[in-house]
């Protein structure tokens, strides 16, 4: 697993991708803010898969505030798409408008260097790179923050509405298209006692068919 500081350190932003964004006109000002508004392409397998997601290129629309603090930049905002999937009880197609919040601090990488400098525990330092982003060239990459908070914002289990009747467990037809479908179930006890009856009822067929020639002639004599 590579480490979200360990990604972002190793210089492999692609700047030409509509979500990575460029912190330069911040400056390193604490205090300084700015606010963005972009539209961009979903990237691939956004969402949960093989229940619910946004479709790879769909329109994803951001709005963003920028903060610059002592470690870094501050990332606050909101993105809206609309996600496809299938409802879980009648298997019908779904869309789904989906709004993920999300807010994240991306450090310079110097900073990080002096956080180092003040930790004793090496082992402390690693564990908490796990859970940091960085900068790089006044620049970062917001898919992963993206991806974790759209994941966040889906329903685990998809309906097309909260009424929905699903599909009929005997025959598989949508409940919802008919609603007065139903299938006639006897009750266990009595057929286990239609069975034993005719059960009975075969043996003395049985019987009656296998009596011995002139047994009936002997009896009236």
């Amino acid at each position: 697993m590579i480490s979200k500081a360990g990604k972002a350190l190793n210089g492999h932003l692609d700047h030409r991708s509509p979500l990575v964004f460029d912190t330069r006109e911040l400056g390193r000002r604490p205090g300084a803010m700015k606010r963005l508004t972009r539209t961009a392409e979903a990237p691939k397998d956004l969402g949960i898969d093989g229940v619910i997601g946004v479709p790879e290129n769909a329109p994803l629309a951001l709005d963003l505030r920028l903060e610059s603090v002592m470690e870094g930049v501050l990332v606050t905002g909101t993105a809206r798409a609309t996600a496809e999937g299938e409802c879980v009880r009648c298997l019908e197609p779904l869309t789904l408008e989906v709004e993920a919040d999300f807010q994240e601090m991306f450090s310079y990488p110097d900073a990080d260097d002096r956080n180092r400098s003040r930790t004793a525990d090496p082992v402390d330092d690693a564990e908490d790179d796990e859970d940091r982003f960085f900068l790089e060239d006044d620049s970062f990459d917001l898919e992963p923050v993206l991806r974790d908070a759209v994941v966040l914002a889906l329903p685990l289990q998809p309906v097309c509405k909260e009424t929905c009747a699903g599909l009929c467990s005997e025959c598989g037809i949508r409940l919802d298209e008919n609603p007065d479908h139903h299938h006639d179930v006897a009750d266990i006890r009595w057929a286990a006692l239609q069975g034993l009856a005719e059960t009975v009822q075969d043996g003395e067929k049985d019987n009656m068919g296998g009596a011995e020639p002139g047994v009936d002639e002997k009896q009236e004599k």
